[in-house]
């Protein structure tokens, strides 16, 4: 307690009583056992003092000097020798925690300073062990229990101390405050006996306020002063010891009324404990009010007067009941008050409240530090030591009478953790203050020792804050950010931090950043030294040629030109920033002046002290963290590296570069921690990708390349997913990116990949497709072409590689040859990808992907018994290559809706060959979904076609074809389609038998079209498949191919009504005009001739549209009578049923046309004004009848009974 005593002292301290110790703290300091150990035994007890705190603050106050405008005693050298020595004892405390960290942890050398191991190897020969070393001073104790090592127990007990030392100052601050946070924290109990028992034993609070709380009307407070007053034994107690040992622990409230109260219970008790010391306990109450008065009045050096003897008898008189006391009992009260003060343990309020906003309030010793004021002229030495020393003794006896007092020793790390929480903010500010104080050698070298050990302490044991807080007070002493101020000590600070990131870098995590930061600075300040112009020369123009010079340029030349300094880069520099400003001085205001350069220069010759090796090592020893450290490192370095670029002033490609060097040094780091390595670069490399500084992102998209090109190198086995991974910013970028550069150049970095290590390429090939597909969307020609050249040779030349190691890469080809496919630059490149989408069928179907065998043309044989394990198989097979032939196939079926002619036939023939060479691979479940998804979506626009034509009334001969180029089929398409469905149906018909029915919609849709051309491809195509199916079609199925031709001949009669009924309201010209002088009178305006030249252009439209719908009918009668004339023998009576009424309905149709006069008349006067040729109403019908009356005939002769029926 003296040496604390001695230590607190900062203004008028004894020189040599305080260096010595000083210089006893030092030698205590170097042994690390002794200090942890303090600090558990101490600071982590309940009821101990905080010594280990309460050291190191008073180390800070002695480093800080005398307060501002404080009277000192001490000379500047002696002020300065203190400050010096507090900041070693510092460093030495900080030194020990992590020396004996290191041993517990068995931390290597190698990761500790190097400036450190010719201390540690002094230290560990003279003390192998710290347990040894401090043995003889635990033999000082009863009990010691050197096993302890539960540093969860300690946590708990630490943590404990910590809470109730919060409630104590809160409660010296507002008591009922502080007792209500004590109960809900559970520190205390809520019970009144418990409140009374804690104010009455704990050390640390206000006397001054426990006499203010227990005085309070509150009917807690109340309660808690009677449980208070009757924990207090007053038996066989004089009055005036009684009232002494009552006092002792609390001073009395200066209000009456809470003295009142106070000495009305401590008189009730008083009397309950000695029942026969007065008569009552108003007697005891008088008394002590009488005593408390006297005790006043004759130890207050403001009383003049003081009170006799006598006149504190005759105050007392009548007070017993009305009786007197006896004089001689009050003579002897009288002599012990004015020979012995009755007063507190402790009594030294005022002391209290000169320190109320000291450092050291409440750590711990309370009652010994009350009796220690600031101001030796206030203390009496003689008493103030005599009280001390007592209080000490006291202290020690009721130390000694617990049983629980036993001396721990711990080995558990842990609890370093809670010491660095107690010392990190002093030695935080000790070492910033003397370092930013002094230039002296000596005085800066010791707190870089104490940052560096701190730095290690804090990163080892994982507290980022303080960690944190350290590195960032170096960096900030670096003055990189302000490098005209720098000085030597500032070289220094850099060296302590290039010295740390080789030593500690497996734990210093987030805090990379401000050192890579540094690092970042002292290049740029390097640079500008040598006069080599800055990157921002090398990456702000826009164009193509530009970027493609920063590719190339990789390094830097010397370049010392005398006018170098001069320019923006240098002045920005000069001028200086804060050290969080991302831009040096670019916001700086004012010229810089002659002298500022020169400073400058000077400065920058300091730098000379760290050369390129420093740098680079630090970079080059990334190979050697560990896996957690590695990812922090390259974290950081991305978050620098993106700061540097985006520089609107200055951008830099330092931290990129080295980027790129640290992918190679640890690309051959295990699997696991690569990928976690990439996932962070990944990000970084297309964000960057992405800038809008073209130069910045060509420079980015090229390191990538290279990045990737050494990657390549290495094999990928089977399964795995890390090339896929590492190419998958081209991706990215590539469909972001909005300019054309960066995109070309993507394609060219892909490309050279490619083909310069397609043996290595494994999953990268998804990555590559996915490159190449989105350059076949490209909207510049030059890409697509450029991505399609690669593309071709890979599937001419390497094609095996694709599907070497993952066959799901294959889909991947063939989406990017469908995207090919649709270009609309350059037809051929279409043509060629639709080719090699058949080369991939044939591909796929060689490599057996997709192997049924019994799905070949007849399946109708049952399998053996021992068959149906390979068949069940065969089927698993065909469900997991599935993925792989419809990518392909619906590829190539929406091609066939292209707006190329071209496209579309290429298109329609390659699917149907694929179709016709590889179906018998396919299983019958599999056909399904290839009529589902791959053919009948070609046939939709046929299939649901309606009869709207007549809607609008706006078609005419001279309109528009709804079949125009680009959103259907012309004649020959159609026809190759349908011809190309009916072959590929009738060569599976056993497997596909079950899509007849949309196949036969299909044609039926042909031939309800109101145009002639693909109603005749529906019938030719519909005979087709009847002729070549013949009676391999069930009497259902047939049944269904003529009720769809009923249903095609009765399916456009209502719209064809409604094309007639156009005609009602119209009026042809009379048959003396010509259509040529109507054509003629439309030249004069709209007059009543423009009205009858709209009329006859309605009626070219319904005789076109009449001519057309009697062509479809006929063609309908032609091929029910030949497909009557195969197979009438063989149909059922059912189906011959529905064969009449198609003839009926026809004929009936036919006959309903003719009877129409006026439409008749209207379409012949329509037909002479437009010279066109009459439409066959009466073929028509003649047809019709003659057809219907051959079927009858030929049903009577060739079956009677069936005529009859």
């Amino acid at each position: 307690m003296l040496i604390l005593r001695v230590l607190e002292n900062v203004n008028q301290p004894s020189f040599l009583q305080k260096m010595i110790v000083l210089n006893f703290l030092e030698k205590i300091a170097q042994d690390s056992q002794i200090i942890v150990d303090v600090f558990v035994n101490y600071d982590c007890d309940v009821d101990a003092p905080n010594i280990c705190e309460r050291i190191v603050n008073g180390l800070l106050k002695t480093a800080l000097g005398p307060p501002p405008g404080s009277t000192t005693t001490l000379s500047s050298a002696q002020d300065i020798t203190f400050r010096h020595e507090s900041v070693k004892c510092l460093v030495g405390i900080i030194k020990s925690m992590g020396a004996w960290m290191d041993q517990q942890l068995r931390i290597g050398e190698s990761n500790v300073p190097k400036s450190l191991e010719s201390d540690a190897s002094k230290e560990n020969h003279s003390n192998p062990s710290g347990e040894d070393a401090s043995s003889p001073d635990y033999d000082l104790h009863a009990e010691v229990n050197s096993e302890m090592s539960d540093a969860a127990g300690l946590e708990q007990r630490r943590a404990y101390k910590i809470e109730l030392q919060k409630g104590i100052s809160l409660f010296n601050r507002k008591p009922s405050k502080g007792v209500e946070f004590l109960i809900n924290t559970k520190k205390i109990g809520g019970s009144p006996e418990e409140v009374a028992a804690f104010l009455k034993t704990t050390t640390g609070l206000n006397e001054t306020l426990i006499g203010d709380y227990l005085g309070e009307r509150d009917e807690f407070c109340l309660r808690v002063m009677h449980a208070y007053i009757d924990s207090f034994n007053f038996k066989a107690m004089d009055f005036g010891e009684g009232i002494r040992f009552f006092l002792r622990g609390f001073r009395l409230p200066g209000e009456a009324q809470k003295i009142d109260r106070i000495m009305e219970k401590f008189a009730e008790r008083y009397c309950k404990c000695n029942p026969n010391s007065f008569t009552s306990a108003d007697t005891a109450y008088v008394l002590a009010y009488s005593v408390i008065m006297l005790n006043t009045d004759a130890h207050n050096s403001m009383v003049k007067d003081k009170m006799t003897k006598a006149d504190f008898i005759r105050n007392n008189r009548g007070i017993n009941d009305g009786q007197d006391l006896p004089e001689e009992y009050l003579g002897t009260l009288y002599d012990q008050i004015v020979k012995n003060e009755i007063k507190m343990n402790a009594d030294s309020s005022a002391a209290q409240s000169k320190q109320a906003n000291s450092l050291n309030k409440l750590l711990g010793l309370d009652g010994i530090l009350n009796l220690v004021t600031w101001k030796q002229t206030e203390e009496k030495p003689l008493g103030a030591n005599g009280h001390l020393i007592r209080h000490i003794q006291e202290q020690f006896k009721a130390k000694s009478g617990k049983s629980e007092s036993v001396f721990h020793t711990v080995t558990n790390a842990a609890i370093l953790r809670f010491m660095v929480e107690v010392c990190w903010g002093p030695m935080l500010a000790a070492f910033s203050m003397t370092l930013d104080q002094s230039d002296d050698k000596l005085a800066t070298s010791q707190c870089l020792q104490g940052f560096r050990y701190a730095v290690h302490v804090t990163a080892v044991m994982g507290m980022q804050t303080q960690r944190d807080a350290f590195v960032t007070s170096m960096a900030k002493f670096t003055y990189l950010h302000n490098a005209a101020d720098m000085k030597q000590k500032n070289v220094d600070v850099v060296k302590a931090i290039i010295s740390i990131a080789i030593e500690d870098g497996n734990y210093l995590k987030e805090a990379w950043e401000h050192i890579l930061t540094c690092l970042s600075r002292i290049e740029h300040l390097q640079l500008l030294g040598e006069g080599a112009p800055p990157d921002a020369s090398f990456l702000t123009a826009s164009n193509v040629e530009a970027g493609e010079k920063v590719l190339k340029s990789m390094g830097y030349p010397s370049l010392k030109k005398k006018g170098t300094l001069q320019n923006p880069a240098v002045m920005a520099v000069v001028r200086g920033g804060s050290y969080d400003s991302t831009t040096v001085g670019v916001n700086s205001p004012g010229p810089v002046t002659a002298e500022q350069i020169n400073q400058f220069i000077l400065n920058l010759n300091l730098l000379d002290q760290i050369g390129n090796f420093e740098l680079n090592h630090v970079f080059a020893n990334s190979q050697r963290l560990n896996s957690e450290a590695i990812v922090a490192f390259v974290k950081a370095l991305c978050k620098v590296s993106m700061a540097e670029l985006q520089s609107p002033t200055d951008p830099r490609v330092f931290s990129l570069t080295k980027l790129v060097e640290i992918t190679h040094y640890n690309m051959n780091r295990i699997r696991l921690v690569w990928s976690r390595i990439w996932n962070v670069l990944s990000d970084f490399f297309v964000s960057v990708g992405l800038s809008e500084n073209l130069s910045v992102a060509i420079f980015v998209m090229d390191s990538l390349r290279q990045l990737a090109m050494r990657f390549l190198e290495r094999e990928e086995l089977a399964n795995y997913n890390f090339q896929n991974e590492f190419l998958r910013p081209f991706v990215i970028v590539m469909q972001k990116s909005s300019s054309t550069e960066i995109r070309e150049l993507i394609v060219r970095c892909v490309s050279q990949m490619v083909l310069s290590r397609v043996n290595n390429v494994k999953s990268g090939w998804k990555s590559v497709f996915m490159v190449f597909t989105a350059a076949a969307a490209d909207e510049r020609k030059n890409i697509v072409l450029l991505a399609f050249e690669t593309m071709e040779k890979i599937v001419r030349e390497y094609f095996p590689y694709i599907t070497e190691t993952e066959t799901t890469t294959f889909t991947d080809c063939v989406r990017c040859l469908t995207t090919f496919t649709n270009s609309r630059f350059n037809s051929d490149v279409s043509l060629n990808a639709i080719a090699f989408l058949r080369f991939c069928a044939v591909k796929l179907a060689d490599g057996g992907l997709v192997g049924n065998e019994n799905s070949r043309a007849d399946d109708s044989s049952t399998p053996m018994v021992n068959e149906v394990a390979s068949d069940m198989q065969a089927i698993i097979e065909k469900d997991d290559h599935a993925s792989f032939w419809i990518p392909l196939l619906t590829g190539l079926s929406r091609l066939t809706s292209d707006p190329r002619s071209a496209i579309r036939k290429s298109a329609l023939e390659v699917l149907f060959n694929i179709l016709n060479d590889h179906g018998h691979l396919f299983s019958r479940s599999f056909w399904i979904d290839v009529f589902n998804c791959v053919i009948l979506p070609i046939f939709s626009n046929v299939r649901d076609k309606k009869d709207n034509f007549i809607e609008d009334g706006q078609h005419s001969p001279t309109s528009p074809s709804p079949h125009h180029e680009g959103s259907a089929w012309d004649p020959d398409t159609s026809a190759v389609a349908a011809q190309c469905l009916v072959d590929l149906f009738v060569s599976f018909f056993n497997i596909v038998r079950s899509q007849l029915s949309s196949l036969v919609s299909v044609l039926t849709g042909f031939i309800r079209s109101p145009i002639q051309g693909p109603a005749s491809t529906g019938v030719a195509a519909l005979l087709r498949l009847a002729g070549q199916l013949g009676s391999r079609l069930s009497e259902a199925e047939w049944r269904e191919i003529f009720l769809a031709l009923k249903e095609a001949a009765t399916s456009t009669l209502p719209g064809f009504v409604k094309v007639l009924r156009s005609m009602d309201d119209i009026e042809m010209p009379n048959s003396s005009e010509s259509y040529a002088d109507v054509d003629i009178s439309s030249d004069h305006g709209f007059t009543y001739k423009d009205l009858e030249d709209a009329n006859l252009h309605t009626a070219a439209y319904v005789v076109s549209r009449v001519k057309s719908h009697i062509a479809v009918q006929l063609l309908i009668i032609q091929v029910v009578n030949d497909l009557c004339k195969a197979r009438l023998r063989f149909l059922s009576a059912a189906n011959v049923g529905i064969l009449l009424d198609i003839f009926s309905s026809i004929a009936s149709h036919s006959h309903q046309l003719n009877s129409q006069i006026i439409l008749l008349k209207k379409l012949e006067k329509a037909c002479s004004i437009l010279e066109l040729s009459d439409p066959p109403m009466v073929h028509f019908e003649n047809e019709s009848y003659q057809n219907y009356l051959n079927f009858l005939h030929d049903l009577l002769v060739d079956n009677p009974s069936m005529s009859r029926r």
